[in-house]
């Protein structure tokens, strides 16, 4: 189980990073990226290895990389500015 838990904050240290260095633009600090997708992750882990057995490592680890996505896909801004149309008087 400690194997899982570190493979996953890997992971989603990975992701974070990964998403950091290319959606830059679109997310906040740094330091909040990097601890969603290492906790999305850990969470991940932990609802992954409650679910099934704990021998399937394979499934916990795609169960906290589908979860640190998720919560970084949280923090994402809009690409653009949102134009409002004026009403008519």
């Amino acid at each position: 189980m400690l194997i899982e838990a570190l493979g996953s904050a890997l992971l989603g240290l990975v992701l974070a990073w990964t998403a950091n260095r290319r959606l830059a633009h679109r997310l906040p600090a740094r330091s909040l990226v990097l601890a969603t997708g290492v906790a999305g992750a850990l969470f991940g882990a932990f609802l992954t290895h409650s679910a099934f057995d704990p021998g399937n490592s394979l499934l916990v680890l795609i169960g906290a990389a589908i979860v640190s996505a998720a919560s970084l896909s949280l923090l994402l801004r809009p690409a653009g500015r949102l134009r409002r149309r004026q009403a008519p008087a």
